[in-house]
């Protein structure tokens, strides 16, 4: 519950520094299958809550299957943790063969020395970034609320990302909170004193401490110093229910273009229309679409960006999730097909080798998946995008792929209308917000329905209401102000993440997998 808590939108984030710590002071002493289930009973918690909007998904039954199969298959990353870091625990003489504490011993957090204790929550944290490395790459991935991603609005602790990712967020974490762990059993095992108090936590609380104060020079900077891009963003507010509806397809295309002209009157360089904007076969195959969208951006010589289910292929005709870029001209530009599809919801696993698998979609095999990176680039003014569709800025190594030296920020267009108002929104947009910081790039993100909005490079949130509102999901259009990158900037802003990636969480993952390695080699226990 802790875990599940620190989320949006409770945002009661201080209780994840909790939640890793107590987790482990239940396994401790426990035989190895106990301290799997107490974790994987933690981790169900954790999603069967965060998750919950899967089950207002217009298609009831799905939602259902999907909310339950989905927080099984997550809590055993947490299940696995909590075994690898039972089985890892500094050995000591205290505990039986079977692992329980023998009759009359002394716990086994009294029984190491400090520098075991120290040296194990260190293991700790690196085997959570280990554990969320595999959350976002098995099977196709889904990283949603890594734990480093609560901590969203402290943000001096959260420019470390610029370095590790958000998986450096997260070890800090977690380090600091078994290093808790460890002191406070320790108090109620021993007459402590606070000097023995402190020496256990000195560690972790330096670690912070020098974060921090990495974090506040970086926020000291200013901001980029070329020129802003002012962009006009669409959110149109369309109720999944009515999504598909071929009798409301001329209504959603009236709503977009109304609410388009509204904004062109502020003159905008760039209009932004969300995700799947325009049904299938409404820009490919309707000349009346064509015309029309042609006719709005040479009337007002802008670019445009909009979401399109987009149609290949001259016999066998394969949709893909798309985002199109029009120039003031009205000609179509680029086209990026959306890379990384979300399992079950747009595309059936399996099924080019069982094709009786589609049976079990209601959209049969699906969307097709793109391959290839494709950049927008603006000529007049001059700005190079990064397109992202869906929950595709929640992928850390995807999002970095994206990013070039001439990259000027992210575009994220995405539908979160699945989930009516819900907690979704929320925490889609702050896991977006780590890619910002990741990369030293602003991200604008434009939806259906909230949170339509645009992200600093240093993770602050801009524009995320409406003008006289504190309501993200009604429709409307904001229009916002982009810096961009100078070109000396473009030559030294790149961080260090954006140049070389996971490091530390393939090094964490390394360490974790070389000491579980080396512990299943020697007996658990002595008697």
């Amino acid at each position: 519950m802790f875990l599940a808590i620190s989320f949006p939108k409770f945002n009661l984030w201080g209780l994840a520094w909790l939640a890793p710590g107590l987790m482990l002071s239940t396994a401790v002493g426990k035989p190895g299958k106990i301290a799997f289930g107490l974790g994987f009973v933690a981790g169900l918690g954790h999603y069967l809550c965060s998750l919950y909007w899967l089950l207002l998904i217009p298609l009831r039954w799905h939602g259902v299957v999907a909310w339950l199969s989905l927080s099984i298959y997550m809590a055993l990353f947490p299940a696995a943790w909590c075994w690898v870091c039972w089985r890892c625990y500094p050995k000591v003489k205290c505990l039986s063969r079977s692992g329980k504490i023998e009759s009359g011993a002394t716990h086994p957090f009294i029984s190491t020395s400090q520098f075991q204790r120290i040296r194990w929550a260190v293991f700790c944290g690196a085997a959570w970034v280990a554990m969320e490395l595999g959350i976002a790459r098995i099977f196709t991935g889904f990283p949603w609320n890594l734990l480093g991603v609560s901590q969203y609005k402290l943000l001096p602790l959260i420019q470390i990302a610029s370095v590790t990712g958000v998986y450096g967020v997260s070890f800090m974490v977690v380090w600091t909170s078994v290093a808790m762990a460890c002191a406070v059993l320790m108090a109620r095992h021993t007459r402590s004193t606070f000097s023995m108090f402190a020496r256990e936590l000195a560690a972790p609380f330096l670690g912070l401490a020098t974060i921090i104060v990495f974090g506040y020079i970086k926020l000291s900077v200013p901001d980029f110093t070329g020129a802003r891009l002012k962009v006009a963003l669409i959110q149109p507010g369309i109720p999944q229910s009515v999504i598909w509806d071929a009798n409301e397809r001329t209504n959603r295309l009236h709503k977009l273009v109304e609410l388009s002209n509204a904004a062109l009157a502020e003159r905008p360089d760039l209009l932004v229309w969300p995700e799947a904007a325009l049904p299938p076969g409404m820009v490919g195959r309707t000349r009346d679409t064509q015309q029309l969208v042609t006719e709005l951006v040479r009337s007002n010589q802008v670019w445009m960006v909009f979401g399109v289910i987009d149609t290949v292929g001259a016999s066998n005709k394969i949709e893909l999730n798309s985002a199109f870029f029009i120039d003031p001209n009205g000609d179509l530009i680029s086209r990026y097909h959306k890379r990384r599809l979300v399992i079950f919801g747009e595309y059936m696993p399996g099924v080019q080798w069982l094709p009786f698998l589609k049976k079990l979609r209601a959209g049969g095999a699906g969307l097709g998946q793109g391959r290839v990176i494709v950049p927008f680039q603006m000529r007049q003014p001059r700005a190079r995008i990064a397109p992202l569709i869906c929950f595709e800025d929640v992928f850390p190594h995807l999002t970095r792929d994206s990013v070039d030296s001439e990259t000027d920020f992210l575009l994220n267009l995405t539908n979160n209308g699945w989930f009516g108002k819900s907690a979704a929104q929320w925490q889609h947009a702050i896991s977006a917000l780590f890619r910002a910081i990741e990369n030293g790039l602003p991200l604008v993100r434009c939806t259906n329905n909230g949170l339509t909005c645009w992200i600093d490079s240093g993770g602050r949130m801009h524009d995320v209401y409406f003008q006289g509102s504190t309501d993200i999901y009604e429709a409307g259009f904001k229009i916002v102000e982009i810096p961009l990158r100078s070109s000396i900037e473009k030559e030294h802003a790149q961080t260090i993440y954006n140049r070389y990636g996971d490091f530390f969480s393939w090094a964490c993952a390394a360490i974790t997998f070389a000491i579980t390695a080396g512990s299943l080699r020697l007996p658990r226990s002595k008697k």
